[in-house]
């Protein structure tokens, strides 16, 4: 069996700026409230001649320099999105041919809502694992405001849009130890959004086209089913607790990430947060936070990471990395 490891980290947020002020104007919260609660302080908004596709670019892009590549170079691109530009072409192949990827390679989009860079990397992973890819681009991008009720105060304050991309290329030494993906059809009415191509779901309107959470449920199941894989990664892995050096967390809730953070045993100096400057990204935000700390030093050569994210679906799912 080959193994793969990480070989480059990019990401890309969208110039426009929301501060939780502009939302106090808007909705009846105030900043105080989102900050306790959310632990956001600002969230990033597409501009409105900008795709998803775009964002990907991006943050591929920055990936693929820090790995040394060109795009020509990769022959397999997953791409987790739950806001694409369209029903079809898949927003890959999009994001394919702007990159300039061979003819030929392989592109397709995954949804798993925020678990979709985990299930992403797992996929790619097995790929370059049998031999089916020699390189592969993993990308988490959303343009989460486009399906935001602005008038809902109980999501409005939570999602942003942004971008976070890895390189996955053969190593001699194990890179993805090992990854973990569940998912739970049972709860789809508690995070979902009611619009596609089924029988009354294909009529367009606000109501079914944003999305629609039932935010204290939702977080009863996340700490819950986090803490469960918490346990699963770290057994399969014969580790204890004090074996991970940092938590790369789903930046869905300031709160969320500090009782996966407390199920470790980790100090939140260990906890790589970024939901204060972009909130709840989505599938973007594994990649943005796993580039944020690799960029500024925090997470160095030989460190042992522990991924996990949580999302609509429900899907959850765990990754543990020497970087």
């Amino acid at each position: 069996m080959k193994h793969s490891r990480i070989t480059g980290t990019g990401s890309y947020l969208p110039d426009r700026i929301m501060t939780n002020a502009e939302l106090e104007a808007r909705v009846e919260t105030s900043d105080t409230w989102i900050r306790d609660r959310t632990g956001i302080a600002e969230r990033r908004i597409v501009a409105d001649d900008e795709t998803c596709a775009d964002l990907a670019v991006a943050a591929a892009s920055q990936a693929l320099d820090m790995a040394g590549i060109l795009a020509a170079d990769v022959d397999l691109l997953v791409l987790a999105t739950c806001t694409p530009d369209r029903v079809f072409p898949s927003t890959a192949c999009l994001v394919q041919h702007r990159l300039g990827m061979r003819e030929g390679s392989i592109a397709f989009d995954i949804s798993a809502a925020c678990s979709g860079f985990v299930y992403g990397l797992d996929i790619a992973n097995r790929f370059l694992m049998t031999g089916g890819a020699k390189r592969a681009l993993i990308i988490g991008a959303e343009a989460f405001s486009r399906i935001i009720d602005w008038d809902d105060r109980a999501t409005c304050v939570l999602f942003g849009d942004g971008a976070g991309a890895v390189v996955l290329e053969p190593s001699e030494q194990p890179g993805i130890l090992s990854t973990h993906l569940h998912a739970d059809g049972q709860y789809e009415d508690l995070l979902k959004v009611d619009w596609g191509v089924g029988q009354g779901y294909d009529r367009l309107t606000p109501e079914t086209g944003t999305v629609s959470m039932r935010g204290n449920e939702v977080f009863k199941v996340a700490v819950r089913t986090l803490g469960r894989i918490v346990d699963e990664t770290l057994e399969a892995n014969g580790l204890s607790k004090a074996d991970i050096d940092w938590l790369v967390p789903h930046q869905a809730n300031i709160r969320i990430i500090q009782a996966t953070a407390r199920k470790l045993g980790l100090p939140m100096e260990r906890v790589v947060q970024t939901v204060q400057n972009h909130g709840n990204t989505s599938a973007a935000s594994i990649p943005l936070a796993l580039d944020t700390a690799v960029r500024d030093g925090r997470i160095r050569p030989g460190d042992l990471l522990l991924l996990e994210a949580f999302g609509g679906g429900f899907t959850w799912g765990s990754a543990l990395i020497r970087y």
